[in-house]
């Protein structure tokens, strides 16, 4: 479930990076790089757990289950908030340093 749950993620933001006319300025790579590392990461303890435990693998608890959708989306929320962080330092659009400006403006 985390590797689905990731692997999503990574292909709409690689989607909307591609797609999107703002992506780049908005900084979507940085969310293609982490989703897609984490799907990669993931991947490579899928194959070597599938190694460990043979057909056993399939067949996991509906609690292992839970957890690692739990995992997931955990995962992709701090994608999220890196990205938010990052944008709010890089402020692409002059949002955060125009806004205390607009303000003061209006009161005077």
């Amino acid at each position: 479930m985390t590797l689905l749950i990731t692997f999503i993620a990574a292909v709409v933001s690689a989607v909307i990076w591609y797609t999107g006319e703002n992506a780049r300025m908005m900084k979507i790579g940085l969310l293609c790089y982490m989703y897609w590392g984490a799907s990669l990461m993931w991947l490579v303890d899928a194959v070597f757990e599938y190694a460990e435990m043979g057909s056993e693998f399939f067949l996991p608890a509906a609690a292992d289950m839970l957890n690692d959708a739990f995992l997931g989306v955990c995962a992709v929320v701090l994608g999220l908030i890196v990205w938010t962080a990052v944008l709010m330092i890089k402020d692409p659009c002059n949002i955060v340093r125009g806004a205390g400006r607009d303000d003061r403006r209006n009161i005077l």
